[in-house]
């Protein structure tokens, strides 16, 4: 199993800033990457409708031989992790622990901000990844449109600009100082909500942190990469056009995406909730 690559699945192209920072510490092991482009945004759907669409996807991956699977996607974390450790025999990493243990010792007045899809809001999956830190605030806010100007490639803006003051000034008033970047696209946003959060505020990513829980897990189960042939990554999508996907792509991880391959999934029947 050393030799089999790495699972990630997002809905979007979101989950590219895990799969880069994964790479970037372990440039040694292959990738494969799907992003259900056929059913994005999963923000704005029913947690039983992620559920069944994200276990699909890994269902596919599974097939494909990955010795362990990135859930890069926050929503879908929340709404099917225990299903997918239960499901799978491969190990299964996700995006929110690693992001609220590094808030947590990044705090410095115990007043923790969340900013999230209404999907991973609703959930409470953060509240509950929190519970372990009581003597922590935490202030939860969902910005739903976020993923819709990351997705179109709209990362500076007036409009985006806007947006984010609306969202974020409760946070702003709420006086956290450290700030979770509860989705992965929102990474590519850090330009305006720094601007509107101020430079004392920290913000926190799951891309670095839960490539540190991919290097952990790999060493503890002994599954590092040993081959001497080069490693390789391959990319893809579940709809949308493949052009589509790399202007993203490309825009965002430059030219490292050079091909992506359309997909269908859903071939295996699931359990329902």
């Amino acid at each position: 199993m050393s030799d089999a690559p790495i699972g990630i699945f997002d809905s979007g192209v979101g989950g590219l800033t895990v799969a880069r920072a994964i790479m970037t510490q372990l440039p040694h092991e292959s990738i494969i990457y799907i992003g259900d482009t056929a059913h994005s945004p999963y923000g704005t759907k029913a947690i039983a409708q992620v559920r069944e669409y994200a276990l699909e996807v890994l269902d596919t991956l599974v097939e494909q031989g990955v010795k362990m699977l990135v859930i890069a996607c926050n929503t879908a974390s929340a709404a099917m992790l225990r299903d997918a450790r239960e499901r799978y025999d491969v190990p299964v990493i996700e995006v929110i622990q690693p992001a609220v243990r590094r808030a947590v010792s990044a705090t410095r007045n115990a007043r923790v901000g969340v900013i999230a899809t209404q999907a991973t809001t609703t959930s409470r999956a953060y509240d509950d990844a929190f519970a372990a830190a009581p003597h922590l605030q935490l202030f939860s806010q969902a910005c739903p449109r976020f993923v819709e100007f990351v997705e179109r490639g709209e990362t500076h803006s007036p409009e985006l600009l806007a947006v984010a003051e609306e969202y974020l000034r409760p946070l702003v008033d709420a006086g956290v100082d450290t700030l979770v970047l509860g989705c992965t696209h929102y990474p590519f946003l850090k330009g305006p909500i720094s601007l509107v959060m101020g430079p004392e505020v920290t913000l926190v990513s799951s891309d670095t942190e839960t490539a540190n829980d991919v290097y952990r897990e790999l060493v503890s189960h002994g599954t590092l990469r040993t081959s001497a042939l080069p490693a390789t990554v391959r990319y893809e999508a579940t709809g949308g056009s493949a052009d589509e996907f790399l202007a993203l792509a490309e825009r965002f991880l430059g030219p490292r995406v050079s091909s992506v391959e359309l997909i269908r999934t859903g071939a295996i029947p699931l359990p329902r909730p």
